[in-house]
């Protein structure tokens, strides 16, 4: 049986194939392989494939027979290998890897070289030389293109790519036109970045060049995925290349990015504008084959892979449109930097969304622009991994690494790619690899940091050029050519660089307009007045039947089915709770034909179990979602628990909010500081995008928080972080007391005409607190609150006015009753942002005669809204602050010394002597 311990699955699959031919016709096998299947007889056992005895095999296999696997072996060597000895490097030698290739170290040698063999049936040859097997090997996967593959754990992948592989040896074979094509689209690109570069000396542009080959690479991929039935592209990239992209792929006016050169003011003051290289846009284009297909490149801070997450939710969202019948039908490109792709943690979150229920896209191209450099950082320096593409092995999605030089290469590449993605809708990765040929931006110097590189890069010939002598030396252009197309596209330039300084003024268009054509950008004015959010008694009670009955074929834990039916107990019993807040406001948005949306950690039965919108059942865990049945012609409703994410998540979920307008779309942390993981999308996106872009977004934030005891990361949901972002009009924050409050303000959130992101500081305690219940009437007739006024103590007997925000309020409302004191009005902020000021001043003139005017929070004095209120509110400056003490934690880690702290500030709201605060 030793005999045998060589021979790995690979030999194993080619050794079966092999005496599978030999059993259906003897003499189509090689003589030296019909004569050791025919056995030889020498030793009494001999096993067969699976290590049975068989009469007349013998356990001693022919040199030639083991020359074969040797040569299978050296097969396998340059599947798994060969990438590590390709010529993808256009301008430096490659690192050394050992071991190397050479026949050698397969058990052959120069002698072998001239011997045919079978195994070169596995490359889909015929029998051959070894010389001419090696041939094939090198082509297909020593050339300008090194693939790795051979991880992938699925036999039918591994069997498609060899396939496709095999064919003209992984040779690109485009014909004359093509190649044309080719040539046409790298002039643009280089003659693009030309053009700037002698117009706009010394500018920041991020060029594109020693990359330039990614322009004919995108438009193959869009001609291509067209036949394919891809309607709509999907792309988000950082700043290197963007404006070539967004000028000779989306077919973006050179006149509005020459506008944006010139540093022109915007057309409208609604806005603050970003660099020419972060805007987004989206256009639609027709294929050479007459196909029509949306593209929309998405806007994107200088934060690098950001938009990776932003792209794939928009990408979801467009996907479960009704006119989209598959979601193949919708393709995400994801365009990463080297040194990004490698560094940014958040490109693992969005790999590990890939086959997520919640977060998959049916397959992402992610294609990096490989510069070999980070700002001034080499890559050695940049990475442990082998390459900067190593995280799309987590999915074990395949990467190509090509030679950027090599444009016909490219092309192929990028093509091989999406054919791989639009039939196992798995993600694939392109690795560009290509130079930057000035520094990280026009005006750096680079030869400070890489001398030899960037000596070696001035003498570089540039993409175009090069295909443009291989062109020449084919007699596919004749030598005028390149000047011809160069001038016809320069021209073209000058035309638009002359109409753009004509114009005063620079006019940005909004990024997916059409889905936003029916919302209108509002300010705080408009956003402060009341919307009508009231809804009948009879829907809610339609609502809450559905949402109160499980199936009854179907056994369920008793405690949940307990919990479920309790919900029709609280509707006639009219003491509606918070979850209930949550479940009809869903569902009646959901009977007005919106969506809904929600994901993040542990939210289908909620954190603090108040939720379970998905019920499972008991025996199989078939989960059973209610809200799914408020109505025939209802909306869509999903929820999801997301991976313990929240940068990607929260990311995910504001991509999926701007494709969707009409959806609830919610994000809940499950702690409400947990949210701080994702602080860039909040402040690179959250509140800012609309400023800078000019794109509204209505994705909500639950944030659990209020101080219960439980340390430093479970009190404080950071509400002074937000209050802090907070200007003009970006954004709505509240902090809810009451459960009708809770329901009125998701109602809110989709029934005006404009969108603003929502973030809500959502209780813990009063989740089941006896006290924080609402009516069906102030569902069915009430509207959202920004302020509740005190309806308890009458207004002339008031001495102290408490304004308050959040849980707090029952705190010192229970201290209150404790004390019986009926001279303290508690009024509670409900929304801190935009801060209802007019009603505030309506209470302090109600409450004319307290003489004592307070702030309470439960949090430290530096954290909390109140800093919030002393900027937002000018007679903030005159009230006494009840609050614990600054500190640098949010709370103790003590219970004790929680609780301590806790009474201090109850304390000295209702007895300014006290003003101990620890």
């Amino acid at each position: 049986m030793d005999k045998f311990s060589f021979l790995n699955a690979a030999h194993t699959a080619y050794f079966a194939e092999l005496y599978d031919q030999y059993l259906e016709n003897p003499d189509s096998v090689e003589p030296s392989w019909r004569a050791f299947f025919q056995g030889y007889d020498f030793g009494s056992e001999n096993y067969g494939l699976d290590g049975e005895i068989i009469e007349g095999v013998s356990t001693q296999i022919p040199e030639h027979v083991q020359k074969e696997f040797q040569v299978v072996k050296l097969i396998e060597g340059y599947r798994n290998r060969g990438h590590l000895f390709t010529k993808t490097n256009p301008v430096r030698a490659r690192r050394k890897y050992a071991p190397t290739l050479a026949i050698e170290n397969f058990g052959l040698s120069e002698s072998d070289l001239d011997t045919t063999f079978s195994a070169g049936e596995i490359l889909g040859l015929s029998s051959m030389t070894l010389r001419n097997i090696i041939k094939h090997l090198e082509s297909i996967y020593c050339d300008s293109i090194g693939i790795e593959y051979m991880y992938i754990r699925k036999p039918e992948e591994i069997q498609w790519i060899q396939n496709k592989l095999n064919i003209n040896d992984n040779q690109p074979k485009f014909s004359n036109e093509e190649k044309k094509t080719i040539l046409k689209k790298l002039n643009e690109a280089v003659s693009f970045e030309n053009f700037l570069h002698t117009k706009y000396v010394g500018q920041k542009r991020f060029s594109l060049e020693g990359n330039e080959s990614l322009i004919p690479a995108l438009d193959a991929m869009i001609e291509k995925a067209a036949d394919y039935g891809v309607k709509e592209f999907v792309m988000g990239m950082a700043h290197r290349g963007r404006l070539s992209t967004l000028t000779n792929i989306f077919g973006k006016s050179a006149k509005d990015i020459f506008s944006e050169f010139d540093g022109k003011d915007y057309e409208e003051e609604v806005f603050d504008g970003d660099v020419k290289y972060h805007l987004g846009w989206t256009s639609d284009r027709e294929t050479n084959s007459g196909k029509r297909i949306n593209l929309s490149i998405a806007p994107n801070p200088s934060h690098l892979e950001t938009v990776g997450a932003v792209v794939e939710g928009i990408t979801r969202a467009k996907q479960e449109k009704k006119e989209i019948e598959d979601a193949s039908q919708v393709l995400p490109i994801v365009v990463h930097g080297d040194a990004a792709i490698a560094g940014q943690g958040l490109v693992y979150e969005v790999v590990q969304m890939a086959q997520l229920d919640g977060y998959k896209t049916n397959g992402t191209v992610h294609i990096v622009v490989n510069n070999q450099i980070g700002f001034t950082t080499n890559y050695l320096d940049g990475r442990s991994s082998t390459y900067c593409t190593d995280v799309g092995k987590v999915t074990l999605s395949p990467v190509l690494h090509v030679n950027a030089d090599d444009a016909e290469a490219v092309v192929h590449a990028i093509l091989f790619a999406l054919d791989f993605r639009m039939e196992f809708k798995r993600d694939v990765f392109i690795d560009l690899l290509g130079y930057r040929k000035y520094g990280h931006n026009e005006g750096d110097e680079p030869k400070f940091t890489q001398p030899l590189l960037y000596k070696a890069i001035s003498k570089h010939s540039n993409p175009r050029d090069i295909y443009a002598e291989k062109l020449l030396s084919e007699n596919v252009i004749d030598k005028d050519h390149v000047k011809k197309i160069e001038k016809e596209y320069k021209d073209k330039l000058e035309e638009n660089l002359e109409d753009s300084r004509k114009e005063d003024k620079t006019v940005i268009t909004a990024f997916m307009e059409e889905q936003w054509k029916d919302y209108k950008s509002v300010d705080e004015k408009e956003m402060l007045k009341t919307i009508d959010t009231t809804v009948s008694k009879s829907t809610l009670k339609d609502i809450t039947k559905t949402i109160s009955t499980l199936p009854e074929n179907k056994k369920f834990i008793r405690k949940i089915q307990r919990l479920v039916e309790s919900r029709q107990t609280m509707f006639d019993e009219d003491r509606l709770d918070w979850a209930m807040a949550e479940h009809l406001a869903y569902g009646t948005l959901l009977k007005e034909g919106f969506g809904v949306r929600i994901s993040g950690q542990d939210v289908e039965r909620g954190t603090f179990s108040h939720r379970h919108a998905v019920v499972k059942v008991e025996d199989s865990e078939e989960e059973i979602v209610l809200l799914k049945n408020v109505a025939e012609e209802q909306g869509p409703f999903s929820i999801y628990n997301s991976l313990l994410s929240e940068y990607g998540v929260v990311g995910f979920d504001y991509g999926y909010a701007m494709a969707s307008p009409k959806t609830l779309t919610i994000w809940e942390a499950q702690f409400g500081d947990f949210s701080n993981g994702a602080q860039i999308m909040i402040d690179q996106y959250i509140s800012s995008g609309e400023d800078k872009w000019k794109t509204q977004n209505g994705l909500v934030m639950l944030l659990p928080h209020g101080y219960e005891g439980q340390g430093a990361e479970h009190s404080s949901g950071r509400m002074e972080r937000y209050l802090q972002l907070c200007a003009k009009d970006n954004m709505y924050v509240a902090d809810c007391t009451t459960p009708a409050n809770m329901f009125h303000l998701l109602r809110r959130q989709m029934l005006t005409n404009f969108r603003k992101p929502l973030i809500v500081f959502t209780p813990k305690s009063l989740l089941r607190h006896p006290k924080v219940v609402s009516t069906v009437e102030e569902f069915a007739t009430g509207s959202f609150q920004m302020l509740i006024d005190d309806e308890q103590v009458k207004a002339n007997k008031a001495k102290t006015l408490v304004f308050v925000t959040g849980k707090f309020y029952y705190d010192l409302d229970e201290e209150r009753e404790n004390l019986k004191r009926e001279d303290v009005a508690l009024v509670r902020i409900e929304q801190l942002f935009p801060l209802p000021t007019e009603q505030m001043n309506e209470v302090l003139k109600k409450y004319k005669n307290a003489d004592d005017i307070v702030w309470a929070q439960e949090e430290p004095r530096n954290m909390g809204a109140y800093g919030h209120i002393l900027m937002n509110f000018e007679g903030a400056k005159h009230f006494r602050i009840a609050s614990r003490r600054p500190y640098g934690s949010p709370a103790a880690g003590s219970s004790v010394r929680s609780k301590m702290r806790h009474k201090e500030v109850i304390d000295y709201v209702f007895d300014k002597s006290k003003n101990n605060q620890r």
